[in-house]
């Protein structure tokens, strides 16, 4: 992989969302670390005074409030003498529960943190890379971007969506130096599952649903305190592929991260649907 001189990453300013804990504050320690400079943001104000006594540049960035994402940008911009070089869209939330179980609020919820949020920050920030000639986009997606799972239906589809935006606008912005990739993580250590689970209850009704005796087993997994699933990574894994998008002459258009994601879209390519269909609805938790 290409490696740029120290002094040309000094001089490069990235934009994270989501840096509160776990992917989003794992990429920006390292890439603050690798000499970036980094504007880590978080939607609660007592996240952003922790990374900031941490001495991180950071700012107060709500995916669900058009303001805050105006004043966020224009904070960077401020301070950088309006340059950008990349954003990496990490913020992101799962929404668990059947999607019968799931009400039009709650999937607008999920919808407005995981993609239309992350598309106006994004739309925000192109117009500056296209002044300076260059940039890069990294969206943090998912495994259940590339393959659907039972009782993830709000998730999947907010996802789904993301990927489908994304290739497009790498395709509209394929004859310029502003490249776009998608991140594809499969299970990785985070507090993903307990902020899950807290939509969980705020969301789904289990008691009128028919989906009960399915609810406690998912209300089990979210309360596990350590890894459930085979071959969880911790964020370094995300990180070494974010740096991989920000550095190379030629980034690639998807990450996969962890084994079950190479596996499963691989699988996805290869095999009959009904066949796949009958694999992912027996995965084990």
């Amino acid at each position: 992989m290409f490696k740029p001189p120290q002094s040309l990453i000094s001089s490069r300013t990235i934009l994270i969302t989501g840096c509160s804990s776990g992917i989003g504050y794992c990429v920006a320690k390292g890439l603050k670390m690798r000499g970036y400079s980094v504007f880590a943001t978080a939607r609660q104000s007592k996240d952003v005074a922790r990374l900031q006594d941490e001495g991180f540049s950071s700012l107060l960035l709500d995916l669900n409030d058009s303001s805050s994402i105006h004043e966020a940008v224009q904070t960077v911009l401020e301070r950088t003498s309006g340059r950008l070089y990349g954003l990496f869209n990490n913020g992101a939330y799962g929404q668990p529960g059947a999607v019968e179980d799931i009400s039009r609020d709650a999937l607008r919820q999920q919808f407005e943190t995981n993609f239309l949020g992350t598309h106006e920050l994004t739309c925000q920030v192109l117009p500056i890379m296209r002044q300076q000639g260059e940039g890069r986009i990294i969206q943090n997606s998912s495994i259940l971007g590339l393959v659907a799972l039972p009782y993830r239906g709000a998730y999947n589809a907010s996802k789904f969506a993301l990927e489908g935006l994304t290739d497009t606008l790498r395709l509209e912005l394929a004859n310029t130096d502003i490249f776009v990739s998608l991140i594809e993580p499969g299970p990785i250590i985070s507090k993903f599952r307990a902020n899950a689970l807290t939509m969980f209850k705020r969301h789904i009704n289990v008691e009128h649903s028919r989906h009960q005796n399915k609810y406690a087993k998912i209300e089990q997994r979210l309360l596990a305190k350590k890894a459930v699933i085979a071959f969880t990574l911790p964020p370094e894994a995300v990180l070494k592929r974010v740096i991989h998008a920000l550095e190379s002459k030629r980034p690639q258009p998807r990450y996969y991260v962890t084994f079950p994601t190479v596996f499963l879209a691989t699988l996805k390519r290869l095999l009959p649907h009904r066949t796949m269909d009958w694999i992912l609805r027996y995965l084990p938790e």
